[in-house]
């Protein structure tokens, strides 16, 4: 890492909440420490600057950033660029690269190597575990991260929905005498709109008329009767069926209008989006053709099994467009801060992933206030009781392994466990004529936002601290070396073809005997501006000679 460079205090101010973590953390010095904040309220931001100021200070040798998806991995790059830090994303090898001061990597890969990795792990790697319930004690990503960086004095573990469905203990998270996760710092979805951080969601439930066929019988239903297993999942199924035009196409018909008052009104926000989350790929074909029908224009539909399906998340993220359709693509990490209205009509109901689809609509963007946000769902009883919690912010917990809880499920495998010990019941969803029954939590207009406060240099932190460049507005180091790299390839290949060089294994071999490297992928950057200008001599000398 670089020396020449002086240490300075990143750009901006640190929200309140974000300064009391850094305070806790300031006397950390091992074991994890698990941060639950609500989405959108920035765990990114004090993470970084923990570990700006322990690697400044020599406290930490590198730091290693842990993800759920490879996205996530750059979008972690691009803001420790913004912070002083170089880190190099998706990555293979838990020692980065000359100038780097560490890596980002997804759980997956890590569960793959976690044993190599293990042998590479010091104890001053600091350890950030982003989205950490992801992790379950027992299962392939959590035995894998444990085994890979059991070294690591310090595992800080980011979170806004510190459990799991299934009930598995999450690596380094403390749980009380009851199961509850018990973190180090705290600040719920309620702080966050208080404070102005996030936007205040209401939430518009529709209830009506529901009828379906279930084997010879046809079944007759509101929300507000009680069901038995099967019955209320093929309830939910009625109510976010395309085929029935006053059930989902209407709440659709409906979320539009919304969104389009949001983007007409005076002082409105012309570039505001909204999203539908769909229960499976089929359906959200379907979705996206209703709301082609509804608004003229064909959405973006996103699919996980989709080879782009990042890159049309990033177009649209970009864009001005109005609607994205998706199943779950669109849950945690990714950030669309101009989405404001969103029709729930998933599969899952488990208050993890209701929590994660929720929080796509809360982020604010810079220079707006924190404006409402609308989420459209059926009057479902046990979504009802998520967006309640939501709103009241329970406490974090781990559901009890003995608690029975509707998933929902799009296949009702588990419930045909139970209820269907012969021939399977044919479902046939027949009536839904639905309309907004209530909107919950609206709640009065939020606060002023939070004026950002200064970050305190804490003792022994000066600024004169070596090792950290100054946060800069120019590419992140790992794009900068990655263009480079290219750019040498490229180069070498032009060289090649000049037939008096040798092969690419030749004018390579050569070019790392000159810049001092084993191999290109140990090069830094210098290293490779190095071997750039050494084969740009070479092309232009072959030039003069051919003269």
């Amino acid at each position: 890492m670089s020396s020449a460079a002086r240490q300075t205090t990143p750009a901006g101010g640190l929200r309140d909440w974000q300064v009391r973590a850094l305070d806790a953390m300031a006397s950390w010095t091992e074991g994890s420490f698990l941060v639950n904040a609500a989405p959108g309220a920035g765990k990114t931001r004090p993470a970084l600057e923990f570990a700006r100021r322990e690697i400044a200070a020599g406290r930490a040798r590198r730091v290693v950033v842990v993800c759920p998806t490879g996205p996530l991995t750059r979008q972690w790059a691009e803001a420790a660029a913004r912070s002083g830090l170089q880190i190099e994303p998706d990555s293979d090898e838990l020692v980065p690269p000359k100038g780097f001061h560490g890596i980002a990597v997804t759980y997956a890969r890590v569960a793959m190597a976690g044993v190599r990795w293990a042998a590479a792990c010091t104890p001053d790697t600091l350890i950030v575990a982003d989205e950490a319930h992801h992790l379950g004690e027992d299962l392939a990503w959590g035995l894998g991260f444990s085994a890979a960086f059991s070294k690591a004095q310090r595992w800080l573990l980011l979170s806004g929905t510190p459990f799991r469905s299934d009930a598995s203990a999450i690596p380094g998270v403390r749980y009380d005498g009851e199961g509850l996760a018990e973190p180090d710092i705290s600040y719920g979805y309620a702080d966050a709109v208080r404070d102005g951080v996030c936007r205040p969601v209401a939430f518009i439930t529709y209830d009506g008329s529901l009828s379906w066929r279930s084997g010879d019988d046809v079944i007759e239903a509101g929300f507000d009767t009680v069901l038995t297993g099967r019955e209320a999942s093929r309830r939910y199924r009625t109510a976010i069926s395309t085929e029935l035009p006053d059930g989902l196409p209407r709440i659709l018909r409906e979320a539009h209008a919304k969104l389009l008052g949001v983007r007409s009104a005076e002082g409105g926000q012309r570039d505001a989006g909204g999203l539908v989350i769909a229960a499976d790929g089929e359906h959200a074909k379907k979705v996206a053709k209703l709301l082609r029908e509804v608004t003229g224009k064909p959405p973006t539909v996103v699919l996980h099994t989709e080879a782009r399906a990042a890159e049309k998340l990033q177009r649209f993220t970009a864009s001005k467009d109005e609607w994205i359709v998706a199943v779950n693509m669109v849950s945690e990490g990714v950030d669309i801060p101009r989405l404001r209205v969103g029709v729930y009509a998933s599969a899952a109901k488990t208050a993890m992933i209701f929590r994660q689809i929720v929080g796509r609509f809360v982020r604010t963007i810079p220079g707006r206030p924190p404006e409402m946000s609308w989420l459209y769902l059926p009057a479902d009883p046990i979504l009802r009781i998520h967006a309640s919690e939501v709103e009241t912010e329970v406490r974090p917990f781990v559901r009890r392994k003995d608690e029975d809880e509707d998933l929902g499920e799009w296949d009702e495998v588990s419930q045909r466990k139970e209820t269907e010990r012969g021939e399977a019941v044919e479902f046939v969803p027949l009536v839904a004529d639905v309309a907004p029954q209530m909107t919950l939590f609206g709640g009065p207009a939020p606060a002023e936002p939070v004026r950002p406060v200064s970050v305190p240099v804490t003792p022994g932190m000066t600024d004169d601290l070596p090792g950290l460049p100054e946060p800069a507005a120019e590419l992140p180091a790992y794009q900068k070396r990655r263009i480079l790299r290219e750019k040498r390839h490229g180069l070498v290949n032009d060289l090649k073809r000049r037939g008096r060089y040798g092969g690419p294994q030749e004018i390579n071999a050569w070019l790392n005997r000159e810049t001092g490297v084993a191999k290109v992928g140990d090069a830094s950057i210098e290293q490779l501006e190095k071997s750039i200008e050494l084969l740009m001599q070479a092309l232009t000398k072959g030039s003069r000679a051919r003269r």
